[in-house]
């Protein structure tokens, strides 16, 4: 597969933060792990541990509570908590997020979900928002269950990008946290850094290929790339 000038070859999206706004779904669960670890968490934590995946976040859990409970079992209880609140609250889109979605499905450009969250966690989300576009809109998905190294590892936009055929220099990678967006950077997408909880413009002025914007209302898929060109 070859890209144009003006159109990636696949679009890479990360889902919490970036597609969905989960992360206060991510907030509640914490909170109620810790607490069950009788330990508080607070935004600090949430936003140390922003990006993933479930083993560091698990690992930093039980050194914060001083809990002799295994990192696994943390990781569990954490997956539990954080599933029910994807199942049981409003999905909600970032802003401008289904819109790019869209237009790319439209537009036929391969589509990649690109998550450190598990495949157990994606399937909580996946039909309600099949719902909203009529039908699965990814062309695969990448899981953090999917790969051995999550980000900010490059091997999950190395695998995305071969998933649908391509190299990673002609695909666009859309993330939102400093973790997403080392994985992106170090695998050789073209990146666009929404962020949300953490600041990532330090990580984004040291590379070649990579921008910020405040939001992707209002961007089209051929603006984005070419801002990243």
């Amino acid at each position: 597969m070859t890209t144009t000038t003006h159109l990636p070859a696949a679009v890479l999206f990360d889902m919490d933060g970036t597609l969905i706004d989960s992360e206060h779904l991510w907030l509640a669960a914490e909170i109620n792990v810790m607490n069950d670890l009788g330990a508080t968490w607070t935004s600090a934590d949430q936003t140390h541990c922003l990006g993933g995946p479930l083993e560091r976040v698990a690992a930093y859990m039980a050194e914060r509570s001083g809990s002799d409970r295994a990192i696994a079992q943390i990781g569990e209880a954490l997956l539990n908590s954080i599933e029910h609140q994807m199942r049981t609250s409003p999905l909600s889109w970032r802003p401008g997020a289904a819109q790019l979605l869209g237009s790319c499905l439209a537009d036929s450009i391969p589509r990649v979900l690109v998550t450190a969250s598990w495949a157990r966690l994606v399937d909580a989300l996946s039909d309600r928002i099949a719902q909203e576009f009529g039908g699965d809109p990814f062309t695969s998905v990448v899981a953090g269950d999917h790969v051995r190294n999550s980000k900010p590892h490059p091997e999950p936009y190395v695998m995305a990008a071969a998933r649908v055929g391509s190299d990673p220099k002609h695909c666009l990678a859309i993330e939102d946290s400093p973790t997403g967006v080392r994985s992106a950077i170090a695998a050789g997408c073209k990146v666009i850094a929404v962020p949300h909880l953490a600041p990532v413009d330090g990580l984004v002025s040291s590379a070649p290929h990579a921008a910020v914007v405040t939001s992707l209302e209002g961007w089209s898929v051929q603006a984005l790339w070419e801002l990243v060109g």
